[in-house]
């Protein structure tokens, strides 16, 4: 069996022209060489699989050979290159730094470099993955980096340029790799392919560049693994079962649901993902990232970013003139709230279903309320159609049957011109026109409730029916009176009970037990130092130590004005928390202190004390 040489060591760069991605660093190592302005040290970093390590070996192949060609090539002819195609040249050394990161192991190589190469004008130091080295390792070679014979050039290369201290970096001349993109992968790809008379279909490619993240050694490793698999061709339908990954397909159909608000679909879709063995996780990641390059199409400017064949480019083309920028955003917000919540949830399954739920209702939501505001619009026009306010519009759009609504309305001459008539109806409101909802309107509000929902109902209402003037209308004072006529009305509906300092303690002393009972010992314990004193306006001053019993007492408001409220029946009370300056008292510590204050109330004890002969000091 003859021996087989995986793709990335068999088709590996050995030319600048070949390194794909890097026209900055190459260009400028070409110029370095052209000009004779080397530096003595260089430090190649970047993510894995761009090329660093082999641009290394064209650097040092290409700065000892006897015969550069004019664009700064090697000549592959001369001693130098035929030794290093070889791989037994003598004036290149190559070192791992993960496996050689002693002390002892640096001193070796700083011994080695005194030494002239044999063949060449340089030897060229080749180290790899050179944040391995340990401090001690580093400061080693700190002297020999900064002033290296002239016969010797280093190359360092690593992908954690972090982790390398300052004073190495400050003796490289650095060059930062980037990743390879999807266009040079599929050029390298199809290189590749028609040196091993593989054929394959231009989608098989684009997947393949985008499952190796930018890096052109994992892309050739893909390749390798699907053309094992293969019957000498890449199709498609088979790649994609080879390494299960979601199709495209998929996404499209889940976005289309999403679009029509067809949840039934939705859930078989997921359903049979789900029993292909894929994870609810990477699919709403998949979901996200689908959702993203819709919103890239949006714009002629943005879709150039997306890095998709022209036919899937085309797809995304026609789907994203479906919908709408706002919409994206939102379901782009509900997938990533998903995918932070996914490893918390217990029923993963549920959670992935729930926001697609939530994504598909957006549309309809939104189009729901569109519908809305035009039946106002149109209502609002006729003068014989009450004016519905937004409070009411927006309870219409979360339920789908709704009964006898009851609510004030105006009525409006058509041409606004006129003075209004405000007249109190009740009124059953029948909407079918627009909104498609066939049953009628029910708001039932409570009574505690009214004086909030007042202010709404001014603001939906507030004017629809009036005109701009610059002169006074009698219409509009006598509205202003009947409105605030109304607030009045609705004030005094609350409960105002009249109630005595007495009652107060009452309660106070009750609420204390109640909150001992429901775990608030602490906030029970600060309330009970101090007895509450009632003002006026139905204000209770509460008096307390420090500032920290004010701050727990004002987390712990809201419950603890309910509970009063609820027992003194009304809804008006309310607290002032003030620190009041602790008396001192004289308390007694000695016994000759203690006996003192026990003599205050009985002085009969100084005859007794003289009689048995007792010393109150001791």
């Amino acid at each position: 069996m003859s021996n087989f040489l995986v793709s990335a060591r068999k088709y590996r760069p050995q030319t600048f022209e070949r390194v794909l991605g890097q026209d900055a660093i190459t260009s400028t190592l070409k110029t370095s060489i052209r000009n004779n302005q080397l530096a003595q040290s260089f430090l190649f970093c970047g993510p894995r699989g761009v090329g660093k390590t082999s641009l290394a070996r064209i650097l040092a192949k290409t700065i000892n050979c006897d015969n550069l060609s004019a664009n700064q090539d090697s000549c592959d002819k001369c001693v130098s290159c035929t030794s290093f195609n070889e791989n037994n040249s003598f004036n290149i050394h190559e070192l791992d730094a993960a496996s050689n990161n002693s002390v002892d192991d640096i001193r070796k190589l700083v011994d080695q470099v005194r030494f002239a190469p044999q063949v060449g004008e340089y030897n060229i130091y080749i180290i790899d993955e050179v944040h391995m080295l340990s401090a001690q390792a580093f400061n080693a070679f700190l002297k020999t980096l900064e002033e290296p014979p002239k016969h010797a050039k280093f190359i360092l290369a690593t992908t954690e340029k972090h982790k390398i201290i300052p004073t190495i970096l400050s003796r490289c001349q650095i060059f930062d790799f980037k990743k390879s993109s999807i266009d040079d992968i599929i050029k390298n790809l199809k290189y590749v392919a028609s040196k091993e008379s593989i054929d394959f279909e231009d989608s098989v490619l684009h997947l393949i560049a985008e499952k190796s993240d930018g890096a052109l050694r994992d892309s050739l490793s893909l390749f390798d693994r699907l053309v094992t698999s293969s019957d000498g061709k890449l199709i498609y339908t088979e790649v994609i079962k080879h390494l299960n990954i979601l199709d495209y397909d998929y996404y499209f159909k889940v976005t289309a649901s999403l679009f029509e608000n067809n949840i039934s679909q939705l859930f078989l879709i997921f359903n049979e993902i789900l029993n292909n063995g894929f994870d609810g996780q990477h699919f709403i990641n998949g979901l996200a990232s689908h959702l993203r390059n819709l919103l890239l199409c949006q714009d002629s400017i943005t879709a150039e970013i997306l890095e998709k064949s022209d036919d899937l480019k085309s797809r995304y083309l026609d789907q994203t003139n479906k919908t709408s920028s706002s919409y994206l955003v939102k379901a782009l917000k509900l997938c990533n709230e998903c995918d932070i919540q996914y490893n918390l949830s217990n029923n993963k399954r549920l959670l992935v279903e729930i926001c697609l739920m939530q994504i598909s209702s957006i549309g309809y939501s939104a189009e729901l309320k569109k519908k809305s505001k035009n039946f106002v619009v149109s209502k609002a026009n006729d003068s014989k159609a009450p004016i519905i306010s937004e409070a009411i519009i927006s309870k219409v759009q979360n339920t789908k049957t709704v009964k006898d609504e009851r609510f004030t309305a105006t009525k409006v001459n058509k041409t606004f011109n006129d003075d209004v008539i405000i007249e109190k109806k009740n009124v059953n409101v029948e909407i079918t026109n627009s909104i498609d909802l066939e049953n009628k309107i029910n708001d039932e509000v409570e009574l505690k409730e009214k004086v909030q929902d007042l202010a709404e109902i001014k603001n939906s209402q507030d004017f629809i029916a009036t005109k701009e003037s610059k002169t006074i209308s009698i219409s509009n004072l006598l509205f202003q009176k009947k409105e605030k006529i109304k607030e009045d009305d609705i004030i005094s509906n609350l409960n105002l009970k009249e109630f005595t300092q007495s009652d107060l303690t009452f309660h106070w002393k009750e609420m204390i037990n109640i909150l001992k009972k429901n775990g608030k010992s602490n906030l029970a314990i600060t309330l009970g130092i101090y007895d509450p004193v009632l003002l006026d306006d139905f204000l209770i001053k509460v008096p307390l130590s420090n500032s920290s019993q004010i701050e727990l007492v004002y987390h712990e408001k809201q419950m603890i004005l309910k509970i009063l409220r609820e027992r003194l029946g009304n809804d008006k009370l309310d607290l002032n928390t003030v620190v009041v300056e602790s008396e001192k008292r004289d308390v007694a510590y000695t016994n000759k202190d203690k006996f003192n204050k026990m003599l205050e109330k009985n002085p009969e004890l100084q005859v007794l004390r003289e009689q048995l002969g007792l010393d109150p000091e001791y």
